[in-house]
């Protein structure tokens, strides 16, 4: 789950994490009226998208007048914002951030994610902050510090005054800096975060380190510990077939395809996309119905696989273990009678109860392919939609 830059800043705020002022607006006149509190003799408008790379797009206006503010809110607030993270598609700017400006004398970066390679929180830093840190792993490599972190002690003051003076910042700053570290570091494991990455972090002119942006990710099997943060979700950010998705405790995951995919597992889901592309066909989404699906859970899947209007064709595979096959043949049978199925559709079934899933489907009247493994149902998909 993500939130929003100003959302990310005021949980760090909780965490003596040193921010900018700043508040959200709605509209232009909102806007105006955060500026003037703020009292600021440059003030920032930034849109507010859950992606990156929003002041390359045109998203974050500085302006030196209350008009100005207002001029850029008008801009921005309804613009389509089209960055390297949205997509060609966009986001459309419907909350805007008004901070206060920053005398910024350097950009640092610096961020925590948690490192398959060593199964720890990594804390990474480099002097080449406010660019793409993908970037800067390309070409300047070398630039990039990291911090592996022991879950049992902590990130400890050393790791942080040492990453403070990889990254280059002033020697009389660096304790300042390592207090920040350690309290987002504090903020990342109190709020079972997967990503909290401040770009850019900055020194400013009164020498002050300041975390000037905030992108915060965070684990959805640990939200049930954290409902202040399932509050600030927002759902105009979010694709509609995975918030009704999650509804139902489905793995859902909207993709650029026409093939949509029911499978159980997310292995064997990953490894269904694998071969479907390898028979030359674009999945339209990843969906793990899980092991304990009920039939009702499989009925709303498969609602929401016909609910893409790109999709042109289902491929169902499913291997029973715990999830049996003919609760999967109910649910695929009542969903496709409910909404009129009018794509083809292959099913390979296989483990418990396959034979019953079968007769199930045989009996159904509907216009189903059966597969006889995944690669046989992966080739025949692709050939019905091509």
């Amino acid at each position: 789950m993500n939130i929003h830059e100003y959302q990310g800043k005021e949980i760090l705020r909780k965490y003596g994490v040193t921010v900018p002022n700043g508040k959200v607006a709605f509209s232009p006149e909102e806007a105006v009226k955060v500026a003037k509190e703020l009292g600021s003799n440059v003030i920032v408008v930034k849109a507010q998208i859950h992606a990156g790379g929003r002041g390359k797009a045109g998203g974050v206006k500085i302006a030196k007048n209350l008009e100005e503010v207002r001029t850029y809110a008008k801009e921005l607030l309804g613009k389509i914002l089209v960055t390297h993270q949205t997509g060609p598609e966009g986001k459309e700017v419907k909350r805007l951030y008004i901070e206060e400006g920053s005398d910024i004398s350097k950009e640092y970066y610096l961020s925590f994610v948690l490192d398959r390679a060593t199964s720890r929180v990594t804390l990474m830093g480099s002097e080449e902050g406010g660019m793409d840190i993908e970037e800067v792993a390309e070409h300047s490599p070398e630039k990039i510090f990291k911090e592996v972190i022991d879950p049992v002690t902590g990130l400890l003051p050393f790791q942080a005054r040492r990453m403070a003076f990889n990254m280059n910042i002033p020697a009389k700053l660096v304790n300042k800096a390592a207090k920040l570290m350690l309290g987002l570091y504090e903020a990342f494991v109190d709020k079972d975060a997967s990503i909290l990455e401040i770009n850019p972090l900055v020194v400013t002119g009164s020498e002050e380190v300041v975390a000037l942006d905030a992108k915060f990710n965070f684990d959805a099997n640990g939200l049930y510990r954290h409902k202040d943060i399932v509050e600030l979700r927002d759902y105009d950010e979010e694709d509609p077939k995975e918030i009704e998705a999650s509804k139902y405790d489905l793995s859902y995951i909207s993709l650029d395809g026409n093939i949509g995919c029911m499978v159980n597992g997310a292995g064997l889901a990953m490894a269904t996309m694998d071969t479907i592309s390898y028979y030359g066909g674009k999945p339209a989404n990843f969906l793990d119905v899980g092991g304990g699906a009920t039939a009702e859970k499989v009925t709303e899947a498969f609602k929401i696989i016909l609910s893409d209007p790109n999709v042109k064709g289902i491929f169902v595979n499913i291997f029973g273990g715990i999830m049996k096959c003919d609760v999967i043949a109910q649910g695929v049978i009542t969903a496709a009678k409910e909404v009129g199925l009018e794509v083809p559709l292959v099913v390979r079934l296989e483990g418990t109860n396959v034979g019953l899933g079968k007769e199930l489907l045989n009996a159904s009247g509907l216009n189903i392919v059966a597969a006889d493994s995944m690669a046989d149902g992966a080739e025949k998909i692709v050939e019905l939609v091509g």
